[in-house]
């Protein structure tokens, strides 16, 4: 399990499956199909990947992982699928290829990317110092930038969902050294800095568990995250999110 994703219209939902948290081998992209005024699936589209990610026109979906097809370990890599004129994808191929981790890759509207890294610390596979930053193509350079304070800490800090406006950021929060966490918001203020991150509150960390993949659906009406206590019991949920935020919203932007 990880992030899950809806095309805009509603029509298509796609989410990743594996059987362990480290490895993109056993993974798999899958979706269903809303036709004919039913869900129709699940279809596997891309072995070996997860966390897909729509591009803000729909036509193409990003991915990770790549399992044993990776061109190299030397190098952290995010993909891409183009939609094409029958409705499938194309093959995916590497949108992006970083000598440092790489996690969790979003686009907005403003052009700028988001995603989790370990750039400033340089080693790849090390995943106690990842930040959630923001990515930019200048000049043909990749500038990757971390958020820093409030948002990130010196542990982990990998696993978000940020707003297609910017408005807000959802990441797991107060992560353990064994990645446990909970789930909390941050809201930009209009100077562009981040308020303290909020806890979603009791309903939704509700005891000690792994909680990531964090996805609010195009209409923002719900949040979906994957949670667990171990690859065994891994599971999608879902909770209303609309009210929630404004309340949210309310409390912390004063």
């Amino acid at each position: 399990m990880d992030r899950v994703a809806f095309s805009d219209d509603g029509t298509e939902f796609y989410y990743p499956s594996n059987n362990t948290w480290f490895s993109s081998t056993a993974a798999a992209v899958r979706c269903f199909k809303y036709r004919n005024g039913k869900w129709e699936g699940p279809f596997t589209l891309f072995p070996h990947y997860y966390a897909p990610t729509f591009s803000l026109d729909g036509k193409t979906l990003y991915l990770l992982g790549g399992g044993d097809r990776r061109p190299d370990t030397t190098h952290s890599y995010v993909y891409q699928s183009h939609r094409t004129a029958d409705g499938g994808w194309t093959t995916p191929t590497v949108y992006l290829k970083t000598r440092f981790g790489s996690y969790d890759f979003m686009p907005t509207r403003s052009g700028t990317c988001y995603l989790a890294s370990n750039v400033h610390a340089g080693k790849l596979r090390d995943y106690s110092d990842y930040d959630v930053s923001t990515m930019r193509v200048s000049g043909g350079d990749t500038v990757v930038r971390s958020l820093g304070e409030p948002l990130n800490t010196p542990g982990f800090d990998g696993d978000f969902f940020v707003a297609r406006d910017e408005s807000y950021i959802i990441i797991s929060n107060k992560e353990t050294k064994t990645f446990e966490c909970e789930l909390a918001i941050s809201f930009r203020r209009p100077d562009g800095s981040w308020t303290a991150p909020a806890s979603l509150g009791p309903a939704i960390n509700d005891r000690v568990a792994h909680r990531w993949g964090e996805y609010v659906s195009p209409d923002g009406k719900y949040l979906f995250y994957s949670t667990g206590t171990s690859p065994k019991d891994c599971h999608i949920v879902w909770v209303r999110w609309d009210t929630l935020l404004e309340k949210l919203r309310r409390e912390n932007l004063r």
